[in-house]
């Protein structure tokens, strides 16, 4: 089986049932953030708060991306749909099963500087190969990822909440019967 934090896609209907009022947007935001100052998420759930320092000097436009989608209140109540034990829950998606979006892609931003050589990375999800394919689905680690190395743009990591992260229930969005654990929102702090 291929373990990776790829969205599947499924020839089944999904589980959770489909977010009808879904954003959708025509294209990327503008830049908006400043590279140079800090940025933390606070991604709240039913179980805590996970606070997610973000790399807009690793990622900038991802980052730009993540914090418009975020105050947009585009990941309110979005799960995460896909949690395998031992490496990563993946969330942002509105429709919960994987293949969902906002409606906009954003190119790949590697770096050589970071690795996924431990837990609490957050990291944009894609679509199958297509490497410049990020669109609102994220994943955070729950154990080192190296062989994830210059495949996915890493643009945050967890400084509190890990347990939270390390937490949230298994599920496979092709199999489960439920939906996922639920974000409430997304906050963004800037200094």
């Amino acid at each position: 089986m291929d373990i990776t934090p790829e969205p599947m896609p499924t020839a089944e209907a999904p589980a959770a049932e489909p977010a009808t009022d879904a954003k959708q947007y025509a294209a990327a935001p503008p830049m908006t953030i400043d590279a140079t100052k800090n940025y933390t998420a606070t991604i709240k759930t039913p179980r805590g708060d996970i606070v997610v320092k973000l790399r807009p000097d690793l990622a900038p436009e991802t980052v730009n991306s993540f914090v418009f989608l975020s105050k947009e209140g585009f990941y309110d109540g979005v799960t995460f749909h896909r949690v395998i034990q031992d490496f990563m829950a993946q969330g942002g998606d509105p429709t919960g099963t994987g293949m969902g979006g906002p409606g906009y892609t954003v190119k790949a931003e590697f770096s050589t500087s970071v690795s996924f050589d431990k837990p609490g990375y957050l990291a944009m999800a894609r679509p199958g190969n297509d490497v410049n394919g990020n669109g609102s689905q994220f994943f955070i680690t729950t154990a080192p990822a190296t062989f994830l190395d210059g495949q996915y743009t890493i643009f945050g990591e967890v400084i509190s909440g890990q347990d939270i992260v390390n937490g949230i229930p298994l599920r496979d969005p092709e199999t489960a019967a439920t939906p996922g654990e639920a974000m409430q929102t997304i906050t963004i702090s800037e200094n």
